[in-house]
């Protein structure tokens, strides 16, 4: 009954927020913005960002980074993220130090972008504990250390981040920063894959192909690279899927392989994830 009561109360404030011009002015500009409607959600944002409203701030800052409504304006969109991480919104943190990481809009400063990183990461952010994690693999405005590399990609990685988890099955392949371990390549592998991460299916599959951490299997070999060759953009890695897909096929009968193509065509992936 407690229960009850305190979701009726929650439901209660919800309401009261909504009907605030404020949260109502932000529906309109969010449901305005995901419908490609910028003018309006501009029109929606631009009283909010003035009375400090850090949801509506990173908005403007997103408008402003990738030109929606807005001349594109890097140094403006740095400018209202800035506003919005100071008020703890872990999405502009994350962007501040990806701008700052870049050099965009703001001097390139590794150790500002790590700064910025590391609050919204420690706020259970995703995409900046992914990104964090990157700092500390390439040693960018932090001393590289491979066990931090592998600490912040673990809990990206749990939270379903597809890049996080075919770099932790990186990690676990190679033995670095935590001891080498093919099982637990392929499974972060197999999670990054069945969410579509391509370079994740091209790892899963050279992995089937030689018969690390899994059987060896062609069919599962061939398929996943299949995936990986239809989603990867011309270069190296798409060149290194098609080299493996390749190889499988050689040594596979014409109904492993048309079998193969089938289970390719047929395959969906299994969640809508985080890349």
């Amino acid at each position: 009954m407690r229960h009850r009561s305190i979701r009726v109360v929650a439901i209660a404030i919800l309401l009261s927020l909504l009907a605030t011009p404020a949260w109502a002015g932000l529906v309109e500009g969010v449901a305005a913005y995901n419908r490609g409607d910028y003018a309006t959600a501009l029109r929606e944002f631009r009283p909010l960002v003035n009375q400090g409203h850090a949801i509506a701030q990173s908005y403007l800052g997103f408008m402003y980074d990738n030109g929606q409504g807005v001349p594109q304006d890097y140094a403006e969109a740095a400018k209202w993220y800035r506003k919005a991480a100071k008020q703890g919104e872990a999405i502009a943190q994350d962007k501040l130090g990806f701008m700052y990481g870049k050099g965009r809009g703001v001097p390139q400063d590794y150790a500002e972008a790590v700064k910025w990183y590391r609050m919204a990461a420690e706020q259970g952010n995703a995409r900046a504990q992914h990104n964090l994690g990157f700092m500390y693999s390439e040693g960018r405005g932090v001393p590289q250390d491979y066990a931090e590399t592998f600490k912040w990609y673990r809990k990206a990685a749990e939270q379903g981040y597809a890049g996080s988890q075919n770099n932790l099955g990186f990690m676990y392949g190679h033995g670095e920063g935590v001891p080498q371990d093919h099982a637990e390549a392929v499974k972060w592998y197999r999670e990054a894959a069945n969410q579509g991460f391509a370079r994740a299916q091209s790892n899963l599959g050279l992995m089937y192909l030689i018969g690390r951490g899994v059987p060896q299997d062609y069919v599962q070999a061939h398929m996943w690279s299949s995936l990986a060759v239809s989603r990867i953009p011309p270069g190296r890695d798409r060149d290194d899927a098609v080299k493996n897909r390749d190889i499988a096929a050689m040594y596979m009968t014409p109904d492993q392989i048309a079998e193969a193509k089938r289970l390719a065509r047929e395959w969906k992936p299994k969640k809508e994830g985080k890349k």
